[in-house]
């Protein structure tokens, strides 16, 4: 007997499309806008962005100030309402959600970790009674909440400063510390905002590994906005943003050799939006003198551009 059709199949005949975009994705973006008013001026945040994350991947988030990573991650976080588009983190969707629905989300499918550390502990609470703070609000048991406080500070690595407070600890100590509360109530995802822009080399390291076991052993996904090249290059995929938009990305994966060395591969990929809108990279375009217009051409396996010398051809 043949095997019954997937959903997914069954979808695509009875609508005679696919299934939704980002269907399967933990995080689905899909032309999603964001648009301020400043002193009576529109201020274009966010200008069709998409973007899709897997649940338990681990991405990075690139781009110059200004070009709309904060915006997305507020927008993630629940901290900021999108003005048009489709945004859903593990099944909730962004758009749609009252205040209520907004502040449970925040407390309980969704992670966070702020550059400055001060934004990210109470300073008169001890590590261990920081990560239990959340779980207090959830209304889980005090055994309950100080074992799992334990095991979470153990698992960053700083399992022997659960007595002292942020004051008492460096910078790279609280941010692991605001790392275990923000996994504290078993999120889905984890946002982290620059966390290591205040650190150094070897602090940031150790940072970018915690938040890595948390992402490996509890399964959560993270993103992380960043403009630390070390961070930036040791997840397995990273987003460029660039005016709102996302414009490339960088996928890593790791090839064996015959020999049996394991080397990590990184390309990098232009992105084609579900527009068919493509951003070309500046450095190729200013060297083509490539503005206002290309040509095309469809080739067999490829589509060519080229710059427009029609104005040259005329003189």
């Amino acid at each position: 007997m043949a095997d019954a059709p997937d959903l997914a199949e069954l979808e695509r005949r009875a609508t005679g499309r696919g299934p939704e975009y980002g269907a399967d994705a933990h995080i689905v973006c899909d032309n999603l806008v964001r648009i301020y008013q400043t002193q009576g001026v529109e201020v274009i945040a966010l200008q069709g962005l998409d973007l899709l994350v897997a649940s338990g991947e681990m991405i990075a988030l690139v781009g110059a100030s200004g070009s709309g990573k904060s915006t997305l991650l507020n927008i993630l976080a629940g901290l900021d309402v999108p003005t048009a588009g489709v945004a859903r983190v593990a099944g909730a969707d962004l758009l749609d959600m009252s205040g209520r629905d907004r502040l449970r989300f925040r407390r309980e499918l969704v992670g966070f970790v702020w550059q400055q550390t001060s934004r990210n502990l109470l300073p008169y609470l001890t590590a261990a009674e920081n990560v239990e703070m959340p779980m207090r609000f959830a209304g889980r048991r005090r055994a309950s909440r100080r074992a799992r406080a334990e095991s979470l500070l153990d698992l960053m690595g700083i399992g022997h400063r659960a007595s002292a407070r942020p004051a008492e600890m460096s910078g790279g100590e609280q941010q692991r510390v605001a790392i275990a509360v923000a996994v504290a109530n078993e999120p889905k995802v984890v946002l982290a905002d620059e966390p290591t822009g205040e650190l150094d080399t070897s602090t940031g390291a150790e940072v970018f590994g915690a938040l890595r076991r948390a992402n490996r052993e509890l399964g959560v996904t993270t993103v992380i906005v960043t403009h630390d090249p070390d961070v930036a290059g040791n997840v397995d995929r990273t987003v460029g943003i660039r005016d709102g938009r996302t414009s490339s990305e960088i996928l890593r994966r790791a090839t064996r050799h015959a020999s049996g060395h394991v080397e990590i591969v990184a390309e990098e990929y232009a992105v084609l939006d579900r527009a068919g809108r493509l951003q070309l990279p500046r450095e190729f375009t200013t060297s083509l003198s490539m503005k206002d217009r290309v040509r095309l051409a469809l080739e067999t396996d490829h589509i060519g551009v080229w710059p427009d010398r029609s104005d040259d051809d005329h003189r």
